[in-house]
């Protein structure tokens, strides 16, 4: 079925003969795996911040340093990688952006051998740097393999394999980095315990270091077919005040910033909440496997959205969930047990289209200034740096549990604006 579906999207953009579309579909298959990359990469964070706390002793403003210096790249790196990928091409943007992402993964083997809680920093403001020139590249590639009238189509099929990673990476960082913390501790001191902790990341790293080096290698060799890149999504140098006077743009970047911050936010801090002597008393290796069920049901929610779409208003089912999803958190909030677990589990599910949908409706009407918008809208994501370390800080002043009021409030948001502000436009 998969298979049938590659054929469908990747037909020639002038026509849809079986050669054009063969021409495609192999490119198709192979940049797929790359969605499953970043999303792997990008959910494993979610194990490395409760064992990174652990080892180094840190507070939970500390500890959020790490989505701190991940998201931040996406605002730093984005721009100057749209501009590279216009230079060079989407194929050469791709192997450089997997031999970078390889490059932070192997700094984790010094960053653990240390420990240094900085250079575990480094690491992965390099890695992400690696996954933004990555995303810069592949993403606009995807949409241009084929006609214009399916690239959302090839989008859909290849972010839910992305949602695929997410849900898969919890289960190896539970197995290869938290189960080994718990092994093998019994007969050596605090500070042997911390290093063994610390270095329990060296193998899996090292690990994905070597799969990406090899994915470099097979797309330098890979002849792809030769698309034009006058449509990257970051490489235009953004007008800004003439964009913001679009307010469905403006209150949709904001919507960006919250909703990536607010998923970000509740994903880094489920180990720990689990962890709560009121809420689960779990240990670390046993939360990390309800990470699954957090991403699953972003991955499932996905597929769900898109039949209920076909029917219902995409700003209804916007406002809908997102109103949810701030239930659903206050629940969590003011219950205890697995009452609490459940509730912030199912947010999950909810999330799925948030992103997606926000996205476009910021975007319609803007015509000939969409990719200046899909830029600023891209920018936005930042909010996955910055939420998150807020969060830390409410958490180290009023709880862990009373901290989650802030992605509460960050989803009332986004229901304003699925109900009323994606309407609020300027003339």
């Amino acid at each position: 079925m998969a298979t049938q579906f590659v054929d469908n999207m990747a037909n020639q953009k002038t026509g849809s003969s079986d050669s054009a579309a063969q021409n495609f579909r192999l490119p198709l298959i192979i940049l797929t795996s790359l969605f499953f990359v970043w999303g792997f990469l990008t959910s494993l964070n979610d194990i490395l911040i409760p064992h990174l706390k652990s080892v180094f002793s840190l507070n939970y403003t500390q500890a959020m340093l790490v989505q701190f210096c991940f998201f931040g790249a996406y605002f730093i790196v984005s721009i100057p990688a749209g501009k590279w990928v216009k230079k060079m091409g989407y194929q050469k943007g791709i192997v450089t952006g997997l031999f970078i992402a390889g490059l932070g993964c192997f700094a984790f083997y010094p960053a653990a051998a240390v420990p240094s809680y900085p250079v575990f920093l480094s690491a992965l403001f390099v890695l992400a740097a690696g996954i933004t020139i990555l995303q810069v590249s592949a993403n606009p590639y995807v949409a241009a393999l084929g006609k214009v009238e399916t690239a959302s189509g090839r989008l859909t099929m290849t972010q839910a394999f992305n949602s695929l990673g997410t849900t898969v990476a919890p289960m190896f960082g539970a197995l290869l980095i938290l189960g080994a913390t718990a092994s093998g501790l019994s007969e050596l001191n605090e500070a042997e315990q911390k290093l063994h902790e610390a270095q329990s990341v060296q193998l899996p790293y090292i690990g994905i270091a070597i799969c990406l080096m090899l994915l470099a290698g097979i797309f330098s060799f890979l002849k792809l077919p030769s698309i034009d890149n006058h449509q990257v999504t970051a490489q235009s140098t953004i007008q800004k005040v003439p964009l913001l006077s679009h307010r469905a743009l403006t209150l949709g970047a904001i919507g960006i910033f919250v909703y990536v911050g607010a998923e970000v936010s509740i994903g880094s801090f489920l180990i720990n909440f689990f962890g709560e002597a009121d809420i689960a008393g779990l240990s670390e290796a046993e939360a990390a496997s309800y990470l699954t069920y957090f991403w699953g049901g972003a991955m499932v929610g996905r597929f769900i959205g898109a039949l209920l779409m076909q029917r219902i208003k995409a700003s209804s089912i916007l406002s809908f969930n997102a109103l949810a999803a701030a239930l659903l958190v206050l629940l969590a909030i003011l219950s205890q047990g697995y009452i609490a677990l459940y509730a912030v589990l199912l947010v999950g599910l909810f999330n799925s289209i948030m992103f997606p949908t926000i996205f476009s409706l910021a975007l319609t009407g803007l015509k000939e200034r969409t990719s200046e918008g899909s830029g600023l809208l891209c920018l936005a994501i930042v909010g996955g740096a910055i939420v998150p370390l807020m969060q830390g800080v409410l958490a180290d002043a009023l709880g862990i549990q009373l901290s989650f009021i802030l992605p509460g409030l960050c989803y009332l948001y986004i229901f304003y604006y699925g109900y009323k502000g994606y309407q609020q436009r300027l003339n």
